[in-house]
């Protein structure tokens, strides 16, 4: 049966769900700016097309519906580079509708084997195994057949399995929050007190160092603390301030160039700590990334 969705019951939806789909479109996408645009397409896409919306879909599939379509016909195109997603956007859903987002499905080792898959594949592991939706409606949202969709998951699931050895994906455990907020803090005085020593006790033996966009990736306790004894040695450059992204400690860093006098806005730093120790650093020097982050494009001494 076809129903009215009224401007009201729109409003309501959208109010509701907008969170949800733009962390879908994020997982879907692995860009934060991508999802953003996507989320605002979708719900364009569900009021032109409400008068074809029909009562025995529930809102939250048919919204699904169009926001994995929106997705996967831009991946069709291009793959697009993998940004952090604020926690923030993950922490303030509305209402008892929210659903408690875990680290195991949007952090950054989650979102770098996704993106291993073909999209179609990734798009019914999302729905299935992500969000919990049953095989006929993962179908039915991708418009192929219930066979087809399990196919799809199966391939998946081995894909994955190969890209952490041991039959499933296994998800690093925390040190938990206030060693994550010691470790923080060390890495923040290392870098405001350009000592780069400070900095290099706190890696782990594998630790990888990666900076965004194509500035390099390096692996290895020794590779990535040459870099740094290279590139803290000036006291006073930089400014940090604790922030989190995809369930991660991270830091907004702000650089100040010599004789300046204001910080400016320079990368986020998503931090991986493992047993006490830091065993990932993923920058991303990108100053637009910081008005997502909440986050002022300058700072005052």
């Amino acid at each position: 049966m076809t129903v009215v969705v009224d401007a009201d019951t729109f409003a309501e939806l959208s109010r509701r769900y907008r969170r949800e789909l733009q962390l879908h479109c994020y997982r879907m996408l692995g860009s934060a700016e991508l999802a953003e645009e996507h989320v605002q397409e979708v719900f364009l896409r569900a009021w032109r097309g409400r008068d074809g919306f029909e009562e025995r879909a529930s809102a939250r599939t048919w919204l699904y519906r169009i926001a994995t379509n929106a997705c996967l016909d831009t991946l069709r195109r291009a793959e697009p580079s993998l940004q952090p997603y604020p926690d923030q956007l993950l922490d303030d859903a509305p209402g008892p509708d929210a659903v408690a987002v875990g680290r195991e499905t949007v952090s950054l080792a989650f979102m770098a084997a996704i993106r291993l898959l073909p999209p179609r594949q990734r798009a019914v592991f999302v729905l299935r195994d992500v969000l919990a939706f049953s095989a006929a409606e993962a179908a039915g949202l991708l418009g192929i057949g219930v066979t087809a969709a399990n196919s799809a998951l199966q391939r998946a699931r081995e894909t994955l399995r190969g890209r952490w050895p041991g039959g499933r994906l296994q998800w690093p455990a925390r040190g938990g929050d206030a060693a994550e907020r010691e470790i923080v803090r060390r890495y923040i005085e290392a870098h405001e007190s350009a000592d780069p020593e400070k900095l290099i006790a706190l890696l782990s033996r594998d630790v990888r160092l990666s900076i965004e966009p194509g500035a390099g990736v390096w692996d290895g306790r020794d590779p990535v603390a040459a870099g740094l004894r290279e590139g803290m040695n000036t006291p006073g450059a930089w400014r940090m301030v604790p922030t989190a992204a995809n369930r991660q400690p991270a830091v907004a860093a702000y650089v100040r160039a010599a004789g300046a006098g204001t910080y400016r806005a320079f990368a986020i730093i998503v931090l991986r700590v493992e047993d006490g120790r830091l065993a990932g650093i993923d920058a991303w020097e990108e100053p637009a990334l910081f008005t997502r982050f909440g986050l002022p494009d300058s700072s005052q001494p």
